[in-house]
């Protein structure tokens, strides 16, 4: 473990961060789409508002977060029949409807807390991190926590209405975190994290150069669907961390061929309503690779989309009803240079972000964070298609945290691999 993670505090991280802006589970889902575009990793925390006037402690506004909702949620949403049959009406629908409570998902933490328990916080599962706004603190860091690897010293019980051994609600003092503003936060996500050990890859040596694989860091248990499968399938059951299924092909020897992903990130900044639409009715296949614009009325029905997102075909105060293009969902470039064939598929934005599991992991680092992603699927050295797993946030974190290990065998096989959703 390198010591810049003990003798940073997550204060450092937090300058120049802007005061957070809560999004309360009131709101419509359209307002969530537009606010969506926003926040880092396609998704956005969601509050309870405020039921008393006054200032409120760390375990209050602890208490008051709900869950987080991501674009992969709100397609998922209005795929479903009657949000199909009515988008006015579920476009209006409180997101306290549509997002899975998760308390767990979010810590307030003092400013002072040292960066090397933020990581190991998130390495359990939490997603963002609160922190109150301070002017200054005294110290490099407030040590809640025992040594690390060790167990928490400040208060030795878990929190009893968590699954998980992280600590409780961190509450903070002014006299240790230095000037706080009150009731002024800002929030870190672990984007900002990664952004920062992207700057100090030099202390971390020799831990960049080395391979994905001899770290230990690639995931073999991620989620996949089928191109023949219903698009519909990846929304059985929607994967936390990363919020993404692969799509994949089965090729002759029994390997699985990766040909696009159904995830948040994809869906980020997508038109919506024509994502949700074909999610319902395209296959896995279709929906990544996409239709072809010459396909027969017959197989594409016209439907009515006037998306949140800015794209309106509003005739006379009413929707023009236009035929599903892949280059509606968003996915693909509407640029007029380029020209295709009859059989052309429209490939872009869909494909999915891939690495060697040979790569060394500031290669990967430096991926996720030039392409705003929240995961990179990893395929084998000598075939950029045959997929062996993925590697994620929480993947990279417990990386940079651990020596460096032995080179670990990777199964080429698919076997082993992966959890298919079933229809």
């Amino acid at each position: 473990m390198a010591s810049v993670f003990v003798y940073h505090v997550v204060g450092d991280l937090t300058v120049g961060k802007p005061e957070l802006v809560e999004f309360h589970e009131s709101e419509t889902v359209e307002s969530a789409i537009r606010a969506i575009g926003e926040f880092p990793e396609g998704s956005i925390p969601i509050w309870k508002k405020r039921s008393h006037v006054g200032i409120e402690n760390s375990e209050m506004k602890q208490q008051r977060f709900v869950g987080i909702l991501s674009s992969f949620d709100i397609v998922a949403f209005l795929a479903k029949s009657e949000c199909l049959e009515d988008q006015d009406k579920a476009l209006k629908i409180p997101v306290s409807e549509v997002v899975v409570p998760n308390n767990s998902l979010l810590r307030v933490v003092d400013p002072a807390t040292r960066l090397i328990d933020a990581l190991d916080m998130m390495k359990q599962g939490v997603k963002r991190l609160l922190v109150p706004k301070s002017v200054a603190w005294k110290g490099m860091s407030k040590r809640f926590s025992a040594i690390y690897y060790g167990k928490w010293n400040k208060n030795n019980d878990s929190p009893s209405n968590s699954s998980n051994n992280l600590p409780p609600n961190m509450n903070w003092s002014p006299s240790t975190s230095g000037t706080v503003i009150r009731d002024k936060y800002c929030c870190l996500s672990r984007e900002d994290v990664l952004r920062f050990i992207i700057g100090c890859l030099g202390a971390l040596a020799p831990l960049p150069l080395t391979s994905i694989v001899s770290l230990g860091a690639i995931n073999a248990d991620y989620s996949y669907i089928e191109s023949s499968t219903p698009a519909i399938a990846a929304t059985k059951k929607l994967p936390q961390d990363p919020s993404a299924v692969a799509v994949i092909e089965n090729t002759s020897d029994g390997q699985c061929k990766i040909l696009g992903e159904i995830s948040a990130c994809k869906l980020w900044k997508c038109d919506y309503l024509a994502a949700a639409w074909a999610l319902a009715n395209l296959s896995a296949g279709q929906f990544v690779m996409g239709v072809e614009d010459n396909v027969s009325s017959r197989s594409l029905p016209e439907f009515s989309v006037d998306s949140p997102t800015g794209n309106s075909d509003l005739v006379n105060g009413s929707r023009k009803p236009r035929k599903f293009s892949s280059r509606s969902i968003g996915f693909f470039s509407n640029s007029g240079s380029h020209s295709f064939g009859p059989r052309s598929m429209y490939r872009g934005r869909s494909a999915p972000l891939t690495c060697k599991f040979t790569s060394s992991l500031a290669a990967v680092l430096a991926q996720m964070l030039s392409h705003r992603a929240t995961h990179v699927w990893v395929t084998e050295d000598d075939n950029d298609d045959v997929l062996v797993g993925v590697v994620g946030y929480t993947d990279i974190l417990a990386a940079v945290t651990k020596p460096p290990t032995t080179m670990i065998p990777v199964n080429r096989s698919t076997e082993g691999f992966g959890n298919e959703i079933q229809c």
